[in-house]
């Protein structure tokens, strides 16, 4: 019989570092409360903390975390246990997982990334580094002195580690087996760098939401611009405006046994369920070969002279350019051309260059009106730029 309920698992264990970090006492919470077999909710209000979250007598286990919130407020969302000890099952089979694995995070437990990857350990008794709040150079020093072999991480947070890397003396990683990347697309130009930073491990991108856990996984052949083949369990089809599955792009649906349940506090207009399957507003294609490509949400779609525009796909790009870390491409409207568009960078680079490569690449209609380079982006927790704050500087003055 498939388990619904979290276990703490006996060989599970907190692996020293010689700093404490910042989830730590989170940490001992958390295992407490899947030690005595309770459901529990992360909530990050007024701070970040971890609760017993009372369920009906009837109910299956349960488990709320929230949403990145990247482009709105974070919304709370329940899911059953048993939706992620499904994915845990499936990740212990495909990279070999055993007691000696070494899960690590280098971020915090609001991010459901992070949380995911604690509990995963916990359930399948491995070890687990925590190293949030460590410097990126720390992060790369504790990956080694530790044998880390799993590695879950953002791509904002692997771009971190690769810059940390370069002009030092970073030792080699060679416990580091997987490295599983998610959040955000990873662009080709990291993928290398991160291929050659942990040359043993696997990187292994994934495309997801909070809402829907794994949807693709990418293998070695995937295509750059690709998010991979449909994760073990998953259905994916893509459906045009009146409902109809198309072979071209449309709209992202999912149908798995790791989908959420339900919000439990807030709600968004893109999130619909339809015969079992759900859809989180993302557009996207996928080619005879079964690999998704996404465009982006249909929330944040503009028009621009007449154009439709994919600000997601604008920043997977400026993220290939050198010199640029974290990126937002903001839509502001325009009362002539729908929507004027505003490149905010963390990085160096060159604003005529940088324009001209976005046309050059994506057509005019994908070129920032205006660039504008700041020391350092607002960043959520897990890792992802925060549209929000950005919207509220620039909004007003552009």
């Amino acid at each position: 019989m498939a388990q619904t309920q979290f276990r703490l698992h006996s060989d599970f264990r907190l692996i020293e570092t010689g700093r404490a970090g910042e989830n730590t006492p989170l940490l001992a919470r958390l295992a407490q409360l899947i030690g005595s077999g309770q459901s529990f909710a992360i909530s990050t209000a007024p701070a970040l903390r971890i609760d017993a979250l009372p369920v009906p007598p009837d109910a299956a286990p349960q488990l709320s975390c929230q949403t990145s919130g990247s482009s709105g407020r974070p919304k709370r969302i329940l899911r059953s246990q048993a939706s992620w000890i499904a994915s845990f099952e499936v990740n212990r089979r495909a990279f070999a997982l055993t007691g000696t694995d070494r899960h690590a995070i280098l971020g915090s437990l609001a991010s459901s990334l992070a949380s995911y990857a604690a509990v995963e350990a916990m359930h399948l008794g491995t070890g687990l580094i925590d190293l949030c709040g460590a410097s990126p150079a720390q992060q790369l020093h504790h990956l080694s002195e530790t044998g880390a072999s799993l590695l879950y991480c953002s791509p904002a947070q692997l771009r971190l580690l690769i810059a940390a890397a370069r002009g030092s003396d970073a030792p080699p990683l060679p416990a580091l087996r997987h490295v599983i990347c998610g959040g955000g697309k990873l662009d080709g130009a990291s993928l290398q760098a991160a291929r050659a930073l942990f040359p043993v491990a696997a990187i292994r991108e994934f495309y997801g939401a909070a809402e829907t856990s794994f949807v693709t996984i990418a293998d070695p052949d995937t295509p750059p611009d690709s998010v991979g083949r449909a994760y073990p369990g998953v259905q994916i089809r893509i459906r045009s405006p009146d409902g109809r599955t198309t072979d071209g792009a449309g709209e992202i649906w999912v149908k798995s046994p790791y989908l959420f349940l339900r919000y439990a506090e807030g709600a968004s207009g893109d999130t619909r369920w339809s015969d079992g399957f759900l859809s989180v507003g993302e557009l996207g294609r996928m080619d005879a070969q079964g690999r998704l490509y996404l465009s982006g949400r249909q929330s944040r779609m503009v028009t621009v002279a007449d154009q439709n525009v994919y600000p997601e796909a604008i920043e997977t790009h400026l993220l290939t350019l050198p010199g640029i870390r974290h990126c937002a491409v903001l839509a502001l409207p325009d009362a002539m051309r729908g929507h004027a568009l505003i490149a905010v960078i963390e990085g160096a680079g060159e604003a005529a260059a940088i324009r001209q490569s976005c046309r050059d690449r994506l057509g005019a209609a994908s070129m920032p009106r205006r660039v504008v380079f700041l020391d350092r982006l607002p960043m959520l927790a897990g890792g992802k730029p925060d549209l929000v704050a950005l919207q509220a500087q620039f909004g007003a003055g552009a």
